[in-house]
């Protein structure tokens, strides 16, 4: 899993974006050509699984930008993955299913009074 932050800054016409601890960067006309560019920036440095990203503006002409590649899509494979490698471990027991009880709205006659008396 890979957690890339970059700092985006206008500068007139353009924005432009570079990582806070690293040497990943590009500019684009807007905003959002801009958090095309570095997510493929960063998807070429690593490329281990799903993508999110989060795009904060500090003032209007800065911004802070987080791309997290892998994540929660690396856990589920991991563990599915562990479970099917285990050949010799026993099966699980089965667990019966708690049944679910419904409950029932209280209404105003049940607590003894009315919103109406």
């Amino acid at each position: 899993m890979g957690v890339f932050t970059f700092v985006c800054r206008s500068s007139g016409d353009e924005w432009s974006g570079k990582q806070l601890s690293g040497d990943l960067e590009a500019s684009a006309p807007s905003t959002y050509d801009l958090q095309r560019r570095l997510v493929q920036a960063a998807v070429s440095t690593d490329s281990s699984g799903g993508i999110q990203s989060s795009f904060s503006m500090i003032t209007p002409s800065s911004a802070v930008f987080q791309v997290i590649v892998g994540g929660s899509g690396a856990f589920i494979g991991g563990a599915a993955a562990a479970t099917g490698s285990s050949s010799s471990a026993p099966a699980a027991e089965a667990t019966p299913v708690e049944e679910k009880k419904e409950e029932k709205e209280e209404s105003d006659d049940d607590m003894g009074f009315s919103l109406f008396d």
